[in-house]
């Protein structure tokens, strides 16, 4: 039976980590992530975990035996094909920092951004790259055209 209260939301990222426990704990030190679920196996290890921000959350497991196209780009020479864009309400530059102590590796500082957020661009110690946006002013379709160059078009 379902809680109505709880409500799933429609997309939950799925990360990869060699050390998983390693990285539950460094996300909730650097990026302040709190873990809601962890499942663990006969000796302890875990077999997934999901954490939490704000209403989002993102899965966090280890190698699958059987699934040699899922790992870590720690484990894959470094290669990196996605990024996961978290939203932060408030002091994006202390998040940044809070981060930044913790020994993530910030590729680009905060800065503000044509579309109106403040944004970073983070990696996390097995190479996942992590932006954080705040949003810190309204921009107009009009303005963000102007500042970009580029044309912004409603899908029909």
């Amino acid at each position: 039976m379902s809680n109505p209260e709880f409500r799933r939301p429609s997309f939950i990222p799925s990360v990869t980590y060699d050390d998983s426990r390693a990285a539950l704990e460094w996300l909730q030190k650097a990026f302040g992530f709190e873990p809601s679920e962890v499942l663990t196996d006969g000796e302890g290890n875990i077999a997934h975990a999901e954490m939490t921000w704000g209403d989002g959350v993102v899965m966090i497991g280890g190698p699958w035996p059987g699934w040699d196209w899922l790992s870590s780009p720690a484990s894959a020479g470094g290669k990196n094909t996605q990024r996961i864009h978290v939203r932060v309400e408030k002091d994006i530059d202390g998040h940044c920092e809070r981060a930044r102590k913790a020994g993530a590796k910030i590729l680009k500082e905060p800065e503000d951004q044509f579309y109106g957020d403040r944004t970073y661009v983070a990696v996390d110690p097995e190479g996942h790259h992590w932006t954080f946006a705040q949003s810190v002013r309204e921009v107009s379709r009009q303005e963000m055209e102007q500042a970009s160059g580029l044309r912004f078009k409603q899908p029909e």
